[in-house]
């Protein structure tokens, strides 16, 4: 069969070889950094040609070109000695002393609000548990546990999570943020059909939060206003403060940002404004220390007050 023989072939040295000649347009130079003889070098590139079929690299008077098939392996080369990389990285802090690593994926409601503090209090206990996170939107998190990017998750409880575990997280509420002299400053509560009559600044358009704004104003037969679309909460309360128009942000994240910016926030009396968020984990049983990771994180009544309503998928 082919694919072993590729196998055999697709050894370390001879991927960093072939990336170092594709970088540098040289057999020559690549051989110098890689204190090789060209000869050695050569010989290697020729039997991974063979042993793949097609040509890798084009030979001219002024160097080695990449072909398409060439472009291909280089892709995939990289990432392959990226991830050697990581396993001698991830295997050397097993050897200082590190019980689990957990990688870790999660939105930025849940980044910004909560993890900080939880998992601050979960590595107190478990200092030799290492945890790689890594911010997402909601939809992303999803698909990377199921593509097994990270063993756990947390993302928007309004996020179909299909084929995957999921246990309550936290619960959060959404507010309007606006201006002090804005029309709507001084409002107990909104009603999310009174604000399409303002302006908006929005978040990225892969945000749950933004999903779920588009989909109330589409509902409501309405246009949403929008004026531009910024990339985190800070920047939302920042543009906000510049008087380009209201934004809607979890009522935890404005309690963060909010009060350095001179901005009031006004509640969502909307049903779906009261919102989850949950832990998403492939069916199975975890590492032992994603497994207590996740027991960590899961909420205990106490620790999620606001009732939630039903949510747009």
């Amino acid at each position: 069969m082919l694919a072993p023989a590729i196998l055999r072939r697709l050894d370390l040295t001879t991927l960093r070889l072939f990336v170092a000649v594709c970088e540098e347009g040289s057999l020559t130079r690549a051989a110098r950094h890689a204190a090789t003889a060209p000869s050695a070098v050569s010989k290697r590139l020729v039997e991974l040609e063979q042993t793949l079929g097609v040509q890798l690299l084009e030979r001219g008077a002024r160097g080695m070109t990449v072909t398409p098939a060439g472009e291909t392996l280089l892709h995939h080369a990289r990432r392959m000695l990226r991830n050697a990389e990581q396993i001698a990285l991830e295997l050397a802090e097993h050897a200082k002393g590190v019980r689990g690593i957990v990688r870790m994926l999660a939105n930025l409601s849940a980044i910004v609000q909560f993890l900080p503090e939880d998992l601050r209090a979960f590595l107190a206990s478990q200092g030799a548990i290492k945890i790689d996170l890594e911010e997402r939107p909601s939809g992303g998190v999803v698909r990377g546990v199921a593509e097994g990017a990270a063993e756990l998750g947390i993302c928007a409880g309004s996020v179909p999570a299909a084929g995957l575990d999921s246990t309550l997280y936290r619960r959060d509420r959404l507010v309007v943020v606006m201006r002090r002299d804005h029309p709507l400053a001084g409002r107990g509560a909104l009603a999310f059909a009174e604000t399409l009559d303002h302006d908006f600044v929005g978040l990225h358009a892969e945000s749950s939060i933004y999903a779920s704004v588009q989909a109330e104003a589409l509902s409501a037969g309405r246009p949403l206003r929008l004026r531009v679309h910024v990339p985190g909460f800070d920047a939302v309360c920042r543009m906000v403060q510049a008087d380009m128009g209201i934004g809607v942000v979890p009522q935890g994240v404005f309690s963060l940002f909010g009060g350095a910016t001179d901005l009031v926030d006004v509640p969502l009396s909307d049903r779906w404004a009261q919102r989850t968020l949950q832990i998403v984990t492939r069916p199975g049983p975890l590492t032992p220390a994603a497994g207590l990771l996740r027991h960590h994180l899961a909420a205990p009544p106490d620790r999620c007050p606001v009732e939630a309503g039903p949510e747009r998928g």
